[in-house]
């Protein structure tokens, strides 16, 4: 096995896209370990639906990225308390074989004394009935990865309320994510990993898999200006724009209300490869024109908060509603539960 250094990359679009590279190019024959750790991101499941996924009004206000992964499974949060491990791998029949993929990892947590970690289930990481790992898979052409994430330090917090689903009701074919407890593992630690960074501990299990000393010891494989080039060129295709990360997401149905002093009105969107293909609006309100004027601006328009609001600002809304806001009308299907 040879390893792969990202050059501490944070940006979750490179780090994923670097994963897909190493995955859909054989660039050696030997097993490749790549470690990575993400600012905060949402890292969504390659059948899901980003929006029915996460709490997209608390995404934006913190600057959250969202990107989406090639494997199955469920959406995690990252942060910089988190770090990623990847096996990438000819598929020698091993796919779906989670077991031998997580050992290496379990057994170097053993020896740092999280004594308890284990394999549950088909694919997740847990000490008693709380979760500090989930792992998925991704093949192609012949190739394979294997990867999972370590709860270290995360916050939290954090883990819910980005990915806190939203009280609106989706109709649609996404795999939706079935939430664990989750725990970090920093508290089972031996007493002299306790004080370590995440990057910190990242290298001494690093150091565990490859059985040895220190970080010369460690095989690397060597990436060059032309294989980050390539990475680049993968994220600018994929993990680095909207229509993938939100545009691939399963056509769906979505629904708000609101009572506001004027009236009562029901917002209901139809929404194909993330744009919006029928809006209809529904209520008790008094209003002058068509309310047709207003649904005919939203189809075509990106499932976005704020393309939603650009779209509906040159409207009188006043005329056709009563006293509200393109923002206060679109928060209709952008509210937090």
């Amino acid at each position: 096995m040879i390893f792969v250094d990202n050059n501490n990359h944070y940006d979750a679009s490179v780090n994923i896209a670097l994963e897909t590279y190493l995955v859909e190019n054989r660039l050696v024959d030997e097993p490749i370990l790549l470690f990575y750790i993400n600012d905060p991101s949402i890292i969504i499941g390659r059948n899901q639906n980003t929006y029915e996924e996460i709490n997209q009004r608390y995404v934006d206000e913190h600057n959250i990225q969202v990107v989406r992964r090639m494997s199955g499974g469920g959406a995690v949060y990252h942060d910089r308390g988190n770090f990623s491990f990847c096996f990438i791998k000819d598929d020698d029949g091993s796919f779906r074989d989670f077991a031998s993929f997580t050992k290496p990892v379990i057994d170097a947590l053993h020896k740092m004394g999280v004594e308890g970690a284990a394999l549950k289930g088909r694919n997740d990481l847990v000490i008693g009935d709380q979760k500090f790992s989930g792992n998925a898979m991704y093949a192609k052409d012949g190739r394979m990865t294997a990867h999972g994430t370590i709860l270290f330090d995360a916050d939290l917090n954090e883990v819910n309320n980005a990915l806190k689903p939203r009280k609106e009701k989706f109709e649609s074919k996404g795999i939706k994510s079935v939430r664990s407890r989750v725990t970090n593992i920093k508290p089972f630690v031996d007493e002299e990993y306790k004080n370590l960074s995440t990057e910190e501990f990242r290298d001494r299990i690093l150091l565990e898999i490859f059985g040895v000393e220190s970080r010369e010891e460690v095989p690397e494989l060597k990436l060059t200006p032309e294989i980050w080039q390539g990475v680049m060129d993968l994220r600018a295709e994929r993990m680095g724009n909207w229509e993938w990360n939100y545009g691939q997401s399963p056509d769906f149905d979505i629904q708000g209300s609101h009572k506001f002093p004027f009236g009562f009105v029901d917002l209901r969107l139809n929404v194909s490869k993330g744009v919006i293909s029928q809006a209809k609006i529904y209520g008790d309100f008094f209003g002058l024109g068509e309310i047709s004027d207003v649904e005919e601006t939203l189809d075509g328009v990106k499932y976005d908060r704020q393309a939603m609001v650009d779209a509906l600002s040159d409207l009188d809304l006043n005329k056709y509603l009563g006293d509200v806001t393109a923002e206060e009308l679109v928060d209709i299907v952008f509210q937090e539960a």
